[in-house]
């Protein structure tokens, strides 16, 4: 047997396991961790003439991180598009569009990235379709800011059969005007009818974006994510991605359940994964999780107890009636899955936790982590008490309160925007959480999460420095405690002998670095399965 390492590392080693101090080496074999030794000369038996050494004194190793609430296949999706979250005012973005149109055949459809805020561009607002129509009548232009919201003009407006006669559907809205006119803005569920005339890029053009996208992922040291909302079809997509080696991070699939209203449609949709689970596709690089519902909307829509600002009459939406998603929720843990719900107001947190607490007692001996909250934006201090006793795990996204803050404030208000978040009471509270980015609505990477997680630091600037972690805890949601929700906590999350070789290696110690280099701060490595990617 060969006793050799694949990789031996000298450098500070924080393995996150509770009460080891700090190791100076890391040994690597077959794509595991093999030894760790306080000495950094303390592994040099294991040198052999493969072994690769780094000698880095002065770096820190840590676990790779997880983004266990994040869209990996609309980051794919995005790589092509054209990059408006580089402009910073609206005749900058529309240039960009103009620019692509100048090289795109006429007819074909114009897309853009999706991770933008509009309140980051000096007129503080999305184009309109008669700004874009001014840009190119001859193609079909998709601006698209996060997974909700889209601006289209004239010409993509009339494929998917959109007019001014056109009543928004429930969970839905066609923005219009003071003058009642369409803006060309769709919301939430009103961009069903532009999903469905969308043409699909090509098998080899899906895989190409899903490998550029995940080693941008790993650029930034995360080594897992948890896709929240992947659709169906798209499992082949990361099917033929992963054998072609075109996945630099371990995958951990939510499959999209927004369109399964009914009892037969939640069949069906866990019909085709349970022929997925039989096929033992499922593997170390990409697995099934479990099935994404949503309670209510996000920012301009998320359910609230009080009203928005400046809007009496308006509270949010809700997605669901209670009933019916416990129905939903019940079948899908019936037949052995789990399901992450997103909750963002304190009005879709409240009825979600009802929804569970039903689903609880319905199923008594319910495995642990069966149901999550995804987000859990505006938690009360009561909601907070009956998740902990419920023991229901929340993932958090910083990212997305930093990105958003401004377009949150506007709807909220102050107050309820600087409550969004309250990780410190969380966490002295028992509650189980983890923590990711929710991009394409904030952005990824695992040291700005630990920046924004110890700094509250946002584009609206610091909102409730009281919420704050320390960055041992905002690390651990994003390792220790990320592992634990995926249900691999005795193969990923910290480093020992054993444990899968996923590791990152920082040229400073993010422990003990100025809190503001956290911000901007790269791995010079990130290791999956032994392998940098």
């Amino acid at each position: 047997m060969n006793d050799r390492a694949d990789l031996l590392i000298r450098a500070t080693v924080h393995t996150l396991v509770p009460g080891e101090p700090p190791r100076r080496a890391i040994a690597v074999s077959g794509g595991r961790i093999t030894a760790l030794a306080a000495e950094p000369d303390g592994l040099d038996a294991l040198i052999g003439p493969g072994t690769e050494v780094v000698d880095a004194p002065d770096a820190t190793v840590l676990p790779a991180f997880d983004d266990t609430h994040t869209h990996l296949v609309m980051a794919a999706h995005s790589v092509h598009g054209v990059p408006v979250h580089r402009a910073r005012d609206l005749a900058g973005f529309l240039d960009l569009i103009r620019e692509r149109a100048a090289t795109t055949p006429a007819g074909r459809w114009i897309t853009t990235t999706v991770n933008w805020q509009e309140v980051l561009l000096a007129e503080q607002r999305m184009p309109t379709t008669a700004e874009l129509d001014a840009v190119t009548t001859d193609h079909p232009v998709l601006v698209r800011r996060g997974a909700y919201n889209m601006v289209l003009n004239s010409a993509a407006l009339r494929l998917a059969g959109i007019t001014e006669e056109t009543e928004a559907p429930p969970g839905g809205v066609i923005e219009r005007d003071d003058r009642g006119r369409m803006t060309g803005r769709l919301i939430n569920r009103a961009i069903e009818p532009v999903e469905q005339v969308l043409p699909r890029p090509g098998l080899a053009e899906r895989v190409e974006g899903l490998r550029a996208a995940s080693a941008a992922y790993a650029a930034t040291g995360i080594g897992t994510v948890r896709d929240c909302a992947v659709p169906l079809e798209d499992l082949d997509v990361l099917d033929a991605a992963r054998a072609e080696g075109a996945l630099a991070v371990r995958v951990r699939v939510l499959v999209s359940g927004f369109a399964a209203r009914t009892r037969e449609q939640v069949d069906a949709l866990l019909d085709r994964m349970d022929d997925w689970r039989a096929s033992g596709r499922d593997d170390g690089r990409l697995s099934l999780w479990g099935v994404k519902f949503g309670i209510d909307g996000g920012f301009e829509a998320g359910a609230l107890e009080e009203h928005y600002e400046g809007q009496p009459c308006y509270h949010g939406h809700l997605l669901w009636e209670p009933e019916d998603l416990v129905a939903a929720v019940d079948r899908v843990v019936e037949r052995g899955w789990r399901v992450g719900v997103h909750a963002w107001g304190d009005r879709g947190l409240r009825v979600l936790l009802d929804v569970f607490e039903q689903v609880v007692k319905r199923r008594p001996g319910l495995a642990p982590g069966t149901l999550v909250v995804e987000h859990g934006g505006l938690a009360r201090a009561d909601q907070r008490a009956r998740a902990v006793a419920l023991g229901i795990p929340v993932t958090v996204q910083h990212p997305l309160l930093h990105d958003g803050a401004l377009t949150l404030r506007r709807a909220w208000g102050e107050e309820r925007t600087t409550a969004v978040f309250p990780l410190r009471e969380w966490l002295d509270e028992g509650a189980e959480l983890s923590a990711g980015s929710d991009f394409p609505i904030g952005p990824y990477g695992a040291m700005l999460s630990v920046w924004g997680m110890t700094t509250r630091d946002t584009t609206a600037g610091v909102l409730g420095p009281e919420h704050a972690l320390s960055r041992t805890e905002a690390i651990a949601l994003h390792t220790v405690n990320a592992a634990r929700l995926t249900g691999e906590s005795t193969l990923r999350g910290s480093l020992r002998p054993g444990a899968l070789a996923d590791l990152t290696l920082w040229p400073v110690d993010p422990l003990t670095c100025p809190v503001e280099r956290l911000h901007d701060l790269r791995p010079t490595r990130t290791i999956v399965d032994g392998r940098t990617v």
